[in-house]
């Protein structure tokens, strides 16, 4: 009896060790969250975009931390089965009543599989599902925030209680004018409402911290009114003059999706009970999955985990297969999709052509930038995985030889179970949310303004998609030059359109920050057999940029070149390029507005904004 009561022993140790890490973890990411507000509020904007970045390796960081632990003190990797059995059980006893279980429960698992070392085999030592429920969790220590708090306005008392919920935040920098700013609320809110009549169960309800990002700070929450519910969120930045002001009010799901875009950084939030917080963000938004929620809070393990139970109860309720995915196809990734999944994969391929000069590290090293830089909007998030695993018999035989031509390092198919039933595992796989790739959406416009049945409302509404699509192209690259960031590959292929109409760029195997590129003019040629030649007489070094040869890579077709001219042409002119360059070295940090400008109160209001 003397060895299992040894057993117990080591497990629970092993178990409170690694809730030790977990705890610690939370704590170091709760404490930087929390310092946003004095970033904001000193208006410290380097220090908040350095903050924003480092937060993404907190949980790698403590996860390492945790394993070399377990393995100095307790030679975890060691230990038999039976008691890994017993720490699961014993993690689950340490689980009840904690404010963040979920996390914790994830936690777990990054620690054991490193361990263990087989991650893919041992289910039944991890949480597959999760095991204590988030629902109704609540923060009773004295003196604790509730998740959200609720106003119950009156006709008289509206603008007296709006103002007191912005007030409630305690932001220590004084506003312009609050009270014009509570007015210009009001009057935005009354366009949301089927009627202006205050119901019996009239309130507005706001979550209890300010979701900060970059140079902005949002209030979100909603607001009731009889069977109406409408979300709401209110950015507030400063002006010119150093002072406060709410610069717009954002009504409706449509609104809010746009803010929580995959597309966009991660907030900065004060959450004891982040369950709570996401619940409350699906109820402002049903149609987001609970898994963007948690990346957009910087939680992007909660995040991958949530995401990849979703896949698999898709898999257990799907039959189609997974194909090459349509468009042209990349140099260096294979992307491939499930056409029932609102996904692509994008596999790095093991051979790339000559002019592709670049390394699997360093296509890692970019997607890794784009992870930790500010997306703007315009730069899809990614999900990367390693060893992802699914049925042989779900996978087109196509994309089979495709992988195992251009990517046979990053495949194997075996038979896992035993059961006659082969699965393909993926080394590593990168998934991003699918787009209408922008030059498939451009086609879709021309082919119908040539088709000669085409009626005119089909005419016009082609006419209009491309000329969107070119007008939000070029808003793109601008937004991502605010960004420092410069695309390299800037055909329209790399591109998509989202549902909301943004393009978004997903191609990152060339980019480079603005203020590492030489922007340079193309020098005349020197004689007549220059001018004449199909080749470039000048020298050209590694991060030369030439501006004015865009177009013909890009306007080839007359009406794309119309309207590009019309609405982007200082997008060829060097001069544009070398201006942001020069004030993006000086530390100007560009705004980049996460809702349309005609929303704002302040168009004026000065010096900064969030994104």
């Amino acid at each position: 009896m003397f060895p299992q009561k040894l057993d117990s022993a080591i497990a629970f140790d092993i178990a409170k060790a690694m809730m030790d890490g977990f705890n610690r973890h939370y704590r170091l990411f709760r404490t930087e969250s929390q310092r946003a507000k004095h970033r904001f509020e000193t208006r410290d904007w380097a220090g908040q975009q350095r903050a924003q970045r480092e937060r993404i390796e907190f949980y790698d960081l403590r996860v390492k931390e945790c394993t070399k632990r377990l393995l100095k003190e307790f030679k975890a990797d060691e230990q038999p089965i039976e008691v890994w059995n017993q720490v699961k059980l014993l993690y689950i006893g340490l689980l009840v009543n904690h404010h963040q279980p979920e996390l914790a429960e994830t936690f777990f698992n990054s620690v054991s599989t490193k361990i263990l070392q087989r991650a893919y085999f041992l289910n039944d030592f991890i949480f597959v599902r999760p095991a204590v429920s988030t629902e109704y969790i609540e923060d009773d220590a004295p003196g604790a925030q509730p998740t959200y708090r609720c106003y119950y306005p009156t006709d008289e008392t509206m603008a007296e209680e709006v103002l007191r919920l912005i007030q409630d935040f305690d932001l220590r920098v004084p506003f312009e004018n609050l009270g014009r700013d509570a007015s210009y609320v009001l009057e935005a809110m009354k366009d949301n409402f089927d009627n202006s009549r205050l119901r019996a169960n009239f309130q507005i309800q706001v979550l209890s911290s300010l979701f900060f990002r970059n140079k902005g700070a949002y209030i979100v929450g909603k607001i009731i009114n009889g069977f109406q519910e409408v979300p709401f969120a209110l950015p507030i930045l400063f002006n010119g003059e150093g002072m406060l002001v709410v610069d717009a009010a954002l009504f409706g799901e449509d609104d809010l999706l746009m803010l929580f875009s995959f597309a966009r950084a991660y907030f900065m939030v004060d959450m004891e009970i982040p369950s709570a917080y996401v619940q409350f963000l699906r109820s402002l938004m049903p149609r987001k999955p609970r898994a963007e929620f948690y990346n957009a809070l910087g939680l992007a393990k909660q995040g991958k985990t949530l995401f990849y139970r979703d896949f698999l109860a898709h898999m257990r309720h799907s039959t189609d297969k997974f194909r090459i995915a349509p468009g042209i196809k990349g140099m260096v990734m294979l992307v491939f999709d499930l056409p029932s999944f609102p996904f692509v994969f994008k596999v790095i391929k093991d051979y790339y052509p000559p002019q592709k000069d670049t390394t699997r590290e360093q296509i890692r090293d970019k997607y890794l930038l784009v992870k930790q830089h500010d997306r703007v909007g315009r730069m899809a998030d990614t999900l990367e995985f390693s060893v992802v695993g699914a049925p042989l018999k779900r996978f087109t035989q196509e994309l089979i030889d495709e992988i195992q031509k251009f990517a046979p390092s990053q495949i194997q198919i075996t038979d896992i179970d035993g059961d006659g039933e082969p699965e393909v595992l993926l080394k590593h796989v990168y998934i991003e949310r699918r787009m209408i790739p922008l030059n498939i959406y451009l086609q879709e416009a021309f082919d119908t303004l040539q088709s000669s049945g085409s009626s005119d409302k089909a005419l016009k509404r082609a006419t209009n998609q491309l000329e969107h699509a070119v007008v939000e192209y070029g808003n793109a690259l601008k937004d991502l030059v605010a960004a420092n960031i410069f695309p390299g590959d800037m055909l329209w292929k790399n591109f998509g359109i989202t549902r909301h109409g943004k393009v978004v760029f997903y191609d990152y195997d060339e980019i480079e920050y603005i203020t590492d590129c030489n922007f340079r003019r193309v020098p005349p040629p020197r004689n007549e057999e220059d001018e004449m030649s199909g080749e470039i007489w000048y020298s050209v070094g590694p991060h030369d940029v030439f501006p004015e040869t865009f177009g013909p890579f890009l306007l080839g077709n007359p009406k794309v070149r119309k309207v590009f001219m019309e609405h982007h042409a200082d997008l060829l002119d060097i001069d544009f390029w070398q201006a942001h360059k020069e004030r993006i070295a000086l530390g100007h940090v560009h705004d980049v507005f996460p809702y349309e400008q005609e929303r704002r109160f302040h168009v004026h209001a000065g010096e900064n904004l969030m994104d």
